[in-house]
């Protein structure tokens, strides 16, 4: 009994294994043309030989079947809900080397790599998630494997796309009441949901350091947009509403607030902490699903100065913000030129003290 269980584990893991692209399975979305942010595509194997993939099987068969149960049933919770659900870390030996044909692979690179993204070619891609047991760890004995409890890497080395460029003048400070509204000066940041021009529900004021703001997610713990009343009947607005899934998830660490792109398609976003110092105009950056990027960087903003910028220079510390966009985007390269003409989108407002 227990070897058919765990052996019923390990094949439904294999079955729920990342497609890998050119073997008609391939999420598309979680790549686009362009690459995440900055417009580089990312090489990605062919469908490997009949050989490489047995061998894959074997390797990955013998590894899982080494699992303790309980880690299996987690690790599967993880993989078939896609994180959605809420998992246990998964952790095991971090400086065990595999090897698959000539190329060698550490545990982790592996299993992140057989679960979630099949061109996956360093850990240096990677952003562990705040919400895991080794995030800020250096160099542990053991380290989580949960490929669901990292994300990639967002590179901003080169320019990124003009998905938006226009003038400061066009940038609209926050509302001064938007933080008296919140009614807690406690907090880091306050989150408003918008549809087109309409805001919709109350301020979320978020003190915790993570925040999941979400449409629909089982055992879901944060900001659910699907409970909020509105009274929107347009068409493309309950057509974003029902992609906005799993949504986003924000977190404040040490070097500044990260979103993590949960959801199945692309977010937008727009910050000024993402920009070079010196650019008059403000870009909005594309994540595509499973993606992170540093939105907001507080030491940074301090140090901003703009001599046209109303948002920087007659607005208090508390008055930076980032606007996040689901599944559309804005500029000139988009029928819609601001994002007030996005179906549904965020404004996050953050407590600069």
């Amino acid at each position: 009994m227990f070897r058919t269980k765990r052996t019923g584990l390990v094949r439904r893991l294999w079955r729920s294994r990342a497609p890998v692209e050119g073997d008609g399975e391939a999420d598309t979305r979680t790549h686009g043309s362009g690459g995440c942010c900055m417009g580089k595509s990312t090489k990605v194997a062919g469908k490997t030989s009949a050989g490489t993939e047995a061998e894959l099987k074997a390797l990955t068969h013998s590894i899982l079947k080494k699992i303790k149960e309980k880690q299996l049933e987690g690790l599967l919770q993880a993989v078939e809900s896609k994180g959605g659900a809420r998992s246990p870390c998964l952790l095991l030996p971090s400086k065990v080397d595999t090897k698959l044909g000539q190329q060698s692979y550490s545990l982790p690179l592996l299993l992140y790599k057989v679960f979630r993204w099949s061109d996956l070619r360093h850990c240096s891609e990677l952003k562990r998630l705040s919400c895991c047991e080794s995030y800020g760890k250096i160099n542990p004995e053991l380290v989580c494997c949960n490929p669901h409890h990292m994300s990639r890497l967002c590179e901003l080395e080169s320019p990124p796309p003009p998905y938006s460029r226009y003038p400061m003048d066009f940038l609209k400070p926050p509302d001064s009441q938007a933080l008296q509204e919140s009614g807690d000066r406690s907090h880091w940041c306050v989150v408003a949901y918008w549809e087109e021009k309409t805001r919709v529900g109350r301020l979320y004021s978020v003190q915790e350091p993570s925040l999941d703001i979400f449409y629909d997610l089982p055992q879901g713990n944060g900001f659910c947009l699907g409970q909020l009343s509105s009274d929107n009947k347009s068409p493309l607005v309950q057509m974003v509403r029902t992609k906005i899934g799993y949504g986003i998830q924000l977190s404040r660490e040490p070097d500044g607030v990260w979103a993590y792109n949960r959801s199945c398609y692309p977010i937008f976003i727009k910050s000024a902490t993402l920009d070079n110092p010196d650019s008059r105009t403000l870009l909005v950056h594309k994540v595509f699903p499973g993606f992170s990027i540093k939105a907001f960087d507080f030491e940074k903003a301090d140090s901003l100065q703009r001599p046209n910028d109303h948002e920087f220079t007659q607005q208090p510390r508390t008055g930076f913000t980032v606007q996040i966009s689901f599944v559309k985007g804005w500029g000139q390269c988009y029928t819609r030129q601001f994002i007030s003409s996005c179906p549904c989108w965020l404004e996050v407002i953050f407590n600069n003290r």
